[in-house]
C-alpha cells in the first residue's frame, strides 16, 4: 500500500499545494551579466587601442547595467593578454581588445600558445581606421610620387620608423616596398614615441602611423602628411589621397578593434555582448573618437569580425614570407 493512501485527502492536496508554490516561487536565473566583466586590452596604458577600450567599456557598461573593467596585460606583442583571455572561462565575463597583431601574430610566431581560429568566440568588429604616411617636412617630398621617385634613385637612402618588429607600422611599410618596388630601411623603436621623436627630430624620413598619434603633429607644421593608407580617403583628412590613388595601386593597410570571447561562450551572451557594443559605439563619448581619429565604425553580427580577420590574416601572411619576418 502507499505511502499516500494512509495520509487523510486533504492534509496530502494541502501539501502538494505548498510543494508547487515554493517550486514556482523559486528565483530564476538572473539573465547576463550578473557581475563586471573583464575587457583585457593587450598593450600597456595609454595607447591608441587602451584609449578606445576605455571608452567603448564606459559605453558597454551604462547599456549591461554593469561595470566594465579594462585590465591591461602588455607582452610579446599581445600574446600574453591575448593568451589570458584563450584560457578564461567561456562565460562572456572576460574578453579581449583584439588589433592587427591577432591577424598577423599566426604568421610572425611558429609557436603561438593559442589557435587565433579555434580559442576564440568572435563578439562584434568595432571599427577600422586609417594609417597615415608622413614625412618629415624638412624633406623634400609633398607627394607619394616625389617620395617614390627619390626612393628608386636612391635605393637603401630612406629610413621608416615603427612602433617595433611586427606592428601595423612596420608591416604597412614592408606592403609599400612590395607593391611599389622600392627599398626602404625599416627602423623598429620600442614603442611609438621614441619613432615619433626621431622623426621629427629627421633621424628617420617617414613612418606609416595611426591617425591619433600624428593628428595633432600635422596640424601643427612638425610632421608632413602625404597619404592614408586605407582604401577610401579618411574623414579625418579628406584632402589626402590614399597610397593606391597617390601611385601605389592595391595598397591597403589599416588599423582595426574588434572584441573577441574565449571560444565555446555561449551564444545568448555574445549576442548580449553584440548588442551592447553597437549601442557603445553610438555613446557621444565615443563619436568624439571618431571625429578625432578618423575611425570607421563598423559593428555588425559575430561573423563579421571572423570573415573581415580571415582576410586580414591572409593578406598579410603574404606580407610576412615575403619579408622574411617570421620570429620563431
Amino acid at each position: 500500500m502507499s505511502v499516500f493512501s494512509t495520509l487523510p485527502r486533504r492534509l496530502l492536496a494541502l501539501g502538494l499545494a505548498t510543494a508547487a508554490a515554493s517550486l514556482g516561487s523559486a528565483p530564476a536565473h538572473a539573465a547576463f551579466p550578473e557581475r563586471p566583466v573583464t575587457l583585457v586590452v593587450p598593450f600597456a596604458p595609454g595607447g591608441g587601442t587602451d584609449n578606445i577600450a576605455r571608452t567603448l567599456a564606459e559605453g558597454m557598461s551604462q547599456d549591461l547595467g554593469q561595470s566594465v573593467i579594462v585590465e591591461n596585460r602588455p607582452g610579446a606583442g599581445t600574446v600574453i593578454g591575448t593568451q589570458f583571455v584563450a584560457r578564461s572561462d567561456p562565460d562572456g565575463y572576460t574578453l579581449v581588445m583584439a588589433t592587427f597583431a591577432h591577424a598577423v601574430n599566426p604568421s610572425l610566431h611558429k609557436n603561438l600558445p593559442y589557435d587565433t581560429q579555434t580559442a576564440f568566440a568572435p563578439v562584434a568588429l568595432v571599427a577600422h581606421s586609417p594609417n597615415v604616411l608622413v614625412v618629415n617636412p624638412k624633406e623634400p617630398f609633398h607627394s607619394v610620387k616625389e617620395l617614390l621617385d627619390y626612393a628608386r634613385a636612391n635605393p637603401g637612402k630612406l629610413n621608416y620608423g615603427s612602433f617595433g618588429n611586427g606592428t601595423s607600422a612596420h608591416l604597412a611599410g614592408e606592403l609599400f616596398k612590395s607593391l611599389a618596388k622600392v627599398d626602404l630601411v625599416h627602423v623598429p623603436y620600442k614603442g611609438s614615441a621614441p619613432a615619433m621623436t626621431d622623426l621629427m627630430g629627421g633621424q628617420i624620413q617617414l613612418m606609416f602611423t595611426t591617425v591619433a598619434s600624428v593628428a595633432s603633429h600635422i596640424k601643427s607644421g612638425k610632421l608632413r602628411a602625404l597619404a592614408v593608407t586605407s582604401a577610401e580617403r579618411s574623414k579625418a583628412f579628406p584632402d589626402l589621397p590614399t597610397v593606391a590613388e597617390a601611385g601605389v595601386p592595391g595598397y591597403q593597410a589599416e588599423s582595426w578593434y574588434g572584441l573577441y570571447a574565449p571560444a565555446n561562450t555561449p551564444a545568448a551572451v555574445v549576442r548580449r555582448l553584440n548588442a551592447s557594443v553597437a549601442k557603445a559605439v553610438q555613446s557621444a563619448a565615443f563619436q568624439q573618437r571618431v571625429a578625432d581619429e578618423g575611425l570607421m565604425v563598423d559593428v555588425g553580427a559575430p561573423d563579421q569580425l571572423t570573415r573581415y580577420v580571415d582576410a586580414e590574416q591572409k593578406r598579410w601572411s603574404q606580407v610576412v614570407r615575403d619579408a622574411h619576418l617570421q620570429q620563431d
